[in-house]
C-alpha cells in the first residue's frame, strides 16, 4: 500500500465522479509535509514592508509551538464519529461558517418546476437502467462482492478469537478488576518464587496476546486495504486544499497590504485631524464649562446683593437659572455637590422674607393716612412682591391681607371716636376719654354722634377706595402673568409645528451630502462631509452654553439694575416658562380671590359701621331720635351704603340690615306715640264741630295737588288767615272734629316717613293701617257704643254727634284711596299683597258710616213708634200728633242738614218717612181708616198735607218726592 504526500490527477469523468483541478505542466516534484501556516498572522510592521499593523491582527503572535495538531491528522482522525464542526469557526469566529449569503440578484430563483422538463425526460431512462441492473448484475462487482463476504467471514472468525473485554469500550487497564481478568498475575506468584511453569505460563501468555494484536493489525491492515482508494482520495484532496490554502494566503497577504496602504494613507491623517477637531471642541467646552461655573460660583453673593435690595424677583429667577444650569449642564460636578441644596435653603428663605414683606407693605400701607396721596403705596414694590408670590405659588398672600384689612378697619373706627372725643367741646365728653369706645359714642349728644358718624363713613370710603386701588394692581399683575402663560403656550405650539417640519430632515439631509461628496469624488476622505456637518452641531451647543451663562449672568445683572430692568427681567420670566408659575386655573382662582376680598372689604366695612350703629343704639337712643333726626340718620346710611355698591360692585346688607332693625324699633315707637296721642284725642274728644285753621286746610289743598308730604311749619303772623267753619276737600265741605284733623297731619307723618324711608314702607303701611282702624273702632265705642258719655261726660249721644261722627269717617274714607296710591309707589310688585289693608279698612268704615245712618232712622223710627201709637183720628186737625212728628223732623233736619250733604241727608230723610209711612200705615190699619172716602179719610189726608208741607218747607228737601199713597191699606 503506497503512499505519497500529492496524488496523482486521476482521469477526468472518472467513474466515482471525481474531477480534480487542472494544473499547470510543470514537472512534479515531491514537496515534504509541513503545517499549516498562521490562518491570522499579524501583518509586518513598517520596517519590514512598510506597511501599517492590520485592523485584523491577534494580540499574540501564532508560532508553530501553538500549533497542537496538524490539519491532516484533524481531518482524518480515526477517533472521531464525525468532524469537528466548529474547527473553522473557533478560530474566525461564528462568522466564517454560518455568514448568511446574500442571494445575487443577477441569479434567478431556481425551483423544481425548472427541473420538471428533465425530470420527465430522465424517468424513463432511470427505470430501464435500474431493471437492467436488476436482470444482469456486473461481473466484477459480484466477484468484488464475494471475495469481500470470503474475507470478511475470515476475519470475523478470527477476531472472534479475541475476548470480548477487549472490545468493550469502556475498556480500561486501570481498573484493577480489568487488569486482573487481562493479566491474571495470581497464577504467577502462588509457591512465592518464580518457577518454569510460572515462566512458561507469562510466555504463553505473552505470546497470546500478541497473537491477539497481529490478529488486530491483520484486520485493520485488510479494512485499509479494502479502502485504500479512499485514503489515496483523501490525500489528493489534502494536497489539493494545501495548494489553494497557499493561493489564498497570497490573496490575504495582498489585501492585508492594500489594506495597510490605505489605512496610512486615507485613515490616519483623516482621523488625526478629526481628533485634533474633537480636542478643540473639548476644549472649547470645558471653557465654557469653567466661564459657566465661574457664573455660577458668583450666584450666592449676587443673590445676598438683590436681596438687600428687596430684589425677590430678580434674586428668584437667578436661583431658577442656577438650578436649572446645575441640573443640566453642570450635573455631576463635585465642586457644586452642596449649591443644589443650599440654593433650595435660600429660596425657602426667600419665600419667608416675601410673606413677611408682604405682610409689612399691607399694614404700612393700610394703617398710613387715608387722605394721603397717591392711593397706591410703592407701586414697584408691590408688583415685585406680588409676582414673586404668584411665582413661588404663594397663593394665600390675600389672606394676609385680608387679616391686615381687618385690623385697619377696627383702627380706622378707633380713630375717628378718639378724633371726635378730643375734639368735643362738651366736658362730659371728655371726662369720658378712657372710657369704652361704646360708653364714649352713648355720652355723645345726637349731633355730635351723628358728625362722628359721617366722618367714619367718609374714612372707609377712602378705606375702600385705597384697597381697589391696590387690589386692582394687584389683579394687573395676576392678568399680565395669565396673558404671558397664554402666550408661551401659543410659541410653544407653533415651535413644535415648525420643530416637526424643520428637524426631521436635518440629520439625513446632511448624512446625504456627506455621502454624496464622497461618491461623486468631490472630496477626498467622507470624514471631510461629516465633519462640516459635526462642527455645525458642535457650534449649536457652544451656543447654548454660551446662552445659559448669559442668563445667569443677565438675571444678577439686570435685576439689580432698576426699575426697568426690573420689569424687562419680569418680562423674561414671564417668557421662560418656568414650571413654578401657577396654572390658568389657579391664577383665575386667584382673580376670583381678589374680588371676593374687594367684596369682603366692603362688608369688613359695614360690619363696623353696624358696630358704630349699634353702640350708640344700645340704651335705646336711636329709638328717641325724632323723624327729621333719624331721617337724617337713615339717608346718610343709604348713601354709604350706596357709594360703596358703586365702588366695590356689592350689594351689603349688614348695615342696611341694622338701620332696618332700628328703623323696625323707630317705627315701633313713632306709631305707638301716634297711637297713644291718638287715643289721648279721642278720650277727651265731647264730637262737636270744631273750627279749621289755616294750615289744615292749606295741608288739605297740598294733598289735593298730589304733594303727600308735611309742609314747614310757619311762624303765625299778623295777616294769617282765620279759622274757618268748615273743611273744603274738592270743593265738598266737612263739618269735622278736632281729632280728625290731628289725624290727618298723622296719616302724612306717615307718608312722610316713608319719603324718607323707603326701606321701611311695608312695616309703616301695616301700623297706619292699624291706627286707622283703632281710630274707627275707638270713634265707634265712644257715639255709637255710647262710651263718651262715661269717658268725656256727655249728658246723651245726639244726632248732631252722629252725624259728626259720620262726616268725620267719611272724610277718612275719601283719604284711604290716597294713601293706598302714596304707599304702592314706594313698594315692591311683590309687596302689593298688602295693600289690601286698605280695602279691609274701608269697609269697615263704610259699616261703620251705614251703622251711625241706621241709627240715626232708629232714632226717629222708635220716635214715630212712641207718638203715633197714640194718634187718633178726630178734630181738631192738624193733631197735636202730627205736629209733634214735625216737630221732630225740623229738629233732625236742623240738626245734621248742616253736617252732612245733601244727597245723604235727602237718602236719610227719605229712609226716615219710609220708616214714618209704615208706622202711620200700622195705625191707621188698627185704627180702621180706610181710603174710602169718608170723613175719617178727609182728617187723615189734612194731617197728612200738613206733614208734607212741613217737609217740603225744610232746606233741600223741597223736591223730595215722599209717595204719601203708601199708607192706604189697597183693596182686595
Amino acid at each position: 500500500m503506497a503512499s505519497s504526500h500529492r496524488s496523482s490527477p486521476a482521469p477526468r469523468g472518472g467513474r466515482d465522479g471525481i474531477y480534480p483541478k487542472e494544473r499547470d505542466p510543470s514537472p512534479h516534484r515531491c514537496r515534504p509535509i509541513r503545517s499549516l501556516p498562521d490562518v491570522c498572522p499579524k501583518e509586518p510592521t513598517g520596517e519590514g514592508r512598510g506597511l501599517c499593523p492590520s485592523v485584523v491582527a491577534e494580540h499574540d503572535r501564532w508560532t508553530v509551538y501553538s500549533s497542537k495538531v496538524n490539519l491532516p491528522a484533524a481531518l482524518n482522525d480515526p477517533r472521531l464519529a464525525k468532524r469537528e464542526s466548529d474547527f473553522f469557526t473557533k478560530t474566525w469566529g461564528l462568522d466564517f461558517a454560518e455568514t448568511e449569503v446574500m442571494p445575487s440578484f443577477y441569479l434567478p430563483n431556481i425551483t423544481r418546476e425548472h427541473f420538471g422538463p428533465y425530470l420527465q425526460e430522465m424517468a424513463q431512462r432511470e427505470r430501464i437502467h435500474e431493471r437492467c441492473k436488476t436482470i444482469c448484475p456486473n461481473k466484477d462487482d459480484v466477484d468484488a462482492v464475494s471475495s469481500i463476504t470470503t474475507n470478511h467471514d475470515k476475519s470475523r472468525a478470527e477476531l472472534e478469537q479475541v475476548p470480548k473485554i477487549f472490545m468493550k469500550p469502556e475498556f480500561a487497564l486501570e481498573d484493577p478488576a480489568t487488569f486482573n481478568s487481562v493479566l491474571p498475575w495470581s497464577h504467577f506468584n502462588s509457591a512465592g518464587g518464580k518457577s518454569s511453569r510460572d515462566v512458561a505460563s507469562s510466555k504463553l501468555l505473552q505470546e497470546k496476546l500478541s497473537h491477539y494484536l497481529d490478529v488486530v493489525e491483520v484486520s485493520i491492515a485488510r479494512q485499509i486495504s479494502l479502502r485504500s482508494e479512499a485514503f489515496f482520495h483523501a490525500m489528493s484532496s489534502q494536497h489539493e486544499l494545501q495548494d489553494r490554502l497557499q493561493e489564498t494566503q497570497r490573496a490575504v497577504a495582498v489585501l492585508r497590504g492594500r489594506t495597510a496602504a490605505i489605512d496610512r494613507v486615507m485613515c490616519q491623517g483623516p482621523l488625526r485631524a478629526l481628533r485634533t477637531a474633537l480636542t478643540r471642541n473639548n476644549c472649547v467646552k470645558l471653557h465654557n464649562k469653567l466661564k459657566l461655573m465661574a457664573a455660577v460660583h458668583q450666584t450666592q453673593p449676587t443673590v445676598q446683593l438683590l436681596l438687600s435690595t428687596s430684589e425677590f424677583v430678580g434674586a428668584l429667577e437667578l436661583i431658577s437659572t442656577t438650578k436649572e444650569v446645575l441640573q443640566q449642564e453642570l450635573q455631576g460636578i463635585h465642586s457644586f455637590r452642596h449649591l443644589g441644596s443650599q440654593l433650595c435653603e435660600l429660596e425657602k428663605l426667600i419665600d419667608k422674607m416675601m410673606v413677611e414683606d408682604f405682610s409689612m407693605y399691607a399694614r404700612s400701607d393700610l394703617n398710613r393716612s387715608l387722605k394721603e396721596e397717591p392711593q397706591v403705596l410703592e407701586k414697584e414694590r408691590l408688583e415685585c412682591l406680588v409676582f414673586g408670590l404668584l411665582r413661588q405659588r404663594k397663593l394665600d398672600f390675600l389672606d394676609i391681607y385680608s387679616d391686615e384689612m381687618i385690623l385697619a378697619a377696627k383702627a380706622i373706627v378707633t380713630q375717628c371716636v378718639a378724633e371726635s372725643v378730643l375734639g368735643g367741646q362738651n366736658f362730659i365728653i371728655k371726662k369720658t376719654v378712657r372710657k369704652h369706645q361704646s360708653d364714649q359714642m352713648r355720652v355723645m349728644t345726637f349731633p355730635q354722634w351723628f358728625e362722628l358718624l359721617k366722618n367714619v363713613f367718609e374714612s372707609f370710603l377712602l378705606y375702600l377706595q385705597k384697597i381697589k386701588a391696590t387690589l386692582c394692581v394687584i389683579r394687573n399683575v395676576v392678568l399680565e402673568v395669565l396673558a404671558s402663560n397664554q402666550k408661551i403656550r401659543l410659541l410653544e405650539e407653533a415651535g413644535s409645528g415648525a420643530a416637526g417640519q424643520e428637524d426631521s430632515p436635518g440629520p439625513s439631509a446632511s448624512q446625504g451630502e456627506a455621502e454624496l461628496a464622497y461618491l461623486t469624488h468631490e472630496g477626498l476622505f467622507i470624514s471631510d462631509a461629516l465633519n462640516e456637518a459635526q462642527q455645525n452641531q458642535q457650534a449649536g451647543v457652544q451656543d447654548q452654553s454660551s446662552v445659559t451663562g448669559s442668563r445667569i449672568q443677565a438675571a444678577g445683572s439686570d435685576s439689580a439694575s432698576g426699575p426697568t430692568e426690573t420689569s424687562v427681567s419680569r418680562e423674561q420670566s414671564f417668557m421662560s416658562g418656568e414650571n413654578m408659575m401657577p396654572t390658568d386655573l389657579e391664577l383665575n382662582r386667584v382673580i376670583n380671590n381678589i374680588q371676593e376680598l374687594l367684596y369682603s372689604a366692603s362688608d369688613v366695612s359695614h360690619d363696623r359701621c353696624v358696630k358704630v350703629l349699634t353702640a350708640r343704639a344700645k340704651d335705646g337712643s336711636l329709638e328717641r331720635l325724632s323723624s327729621a333726626e333719624f331721617v337724617c340718620l337713615s339717608q346718610a346710611v343709604e348713601t354709604f351704603v350706596r357709594d360703596t355698591e358703586e365702588l366695590c360692585g356689592r350689594r351689603s346688607v349688614s348695615l342696611r340690615g341694622a338701620l332696618q332693625s332700628q328703623a323696625n324699633r323707630f317705627v315701633h315707637r313713632f306709631h305707638e306715640e301716634r297711637k297713644t296721642k291718638l287715643s289721648l284725642l279721642l278720650d277727651n274728644e265731647r264730637w262737636k264741630q270744631a273750627e279749621v285753621p289755616a294750615e289744615f286746610q292749606d295741608l288739605v289743598n297740598s294733598i289735593a295737588d298730589g304733594r303727600i308730604t308735611l309742609p314747614e311749619r310757619k311762624i303765625p303772623g299778623p295777616e294769617d288767615r282765620k279759622p274757618t267753619e268748615f273743611l273744603l276737600v274738592n270743593g265738598q265741605k266737612y263739618a269735622v272734629v278736632g281729632t280728625v284733623l290731628l289725624l290727618i297731619r298723622i296719616f302724612l307723618e306717615y307718608c312722610q316717613c316713608v319719603n324718607d324711608i323707603p326701606s321701611i314702607a311695608t312695616d309703616m303701611l301695616t301700623r297706619l293701617s292699624d291706627l286707622l282702624k283703632h281710630f274707627n273702632s275707638r270713634s265707634c265705642q265712644l257715639v255709637l257704643g255710647a262710651g263718651a258719655l262715661q269717658v268725656v261726660g256727655l249728658k246723651t249721644i245726639t244726632t248732631k254727634n252722629l252725624a259728626l261722627a259720620s262726616r268725620c269717617l267719611q272724610l277718612v274714607v275719601h283719604y284711604i284711596p290716597v294713601i293706598r296710591a302714596h304707599f304702592e309707589t314706594k313698594l315692591q310688585p311683590k309687596q302689593f299683597s298688602v295693600l289690601r289693608h286698605f280695602d279691609h279698612i274701608t269697609k269697615d268704615y263704610n259699616d261703620h258710616i251705614a251703622e251711625i245712618s241706621a241709627k240715626l232712622v232708629a232714632i226717629m223710627d222708635s220716635l214715630f213708634e212712641k207718638v203715633l201709637s197714640k194718634y187718633e183720628v178726630k178734630a181738631p186737625m192738624p193733631s197735636a200728633c202730627f205736629r209733634n212728628v214735625c216737630k221732630q223732623m225740623a229738629k233732625m233736619h236742623e240738626a245734621i242738614s248742616d253736617l252732612l250733604p245733601e244727597e245723604q241727608t235727602q237718602m236719610l230723610f227719605l229712609r226716615i218717612n219710609a220708616s214714618f209711612k209704615l208706622h202711620l200705615k200700622r195705625q191707621l190699619a188698627r185704627l180702621g181708616v180706610v181710603n174710602d172716602g169718608g170723613p175719617q179719610q178727609g182728617l187723615v189726608v189734612v194731617d197728612v198735607a200738613f206733614y208734607t208741607e212741613n217737609m217740603a218747607a225744610l232746606k233741600s228737601l223741597e223736591r223730595l218726592d215722599l209717595n204719601m199713597v203708601e199708607i192706604w191699606e189697597q183693596k182686595r
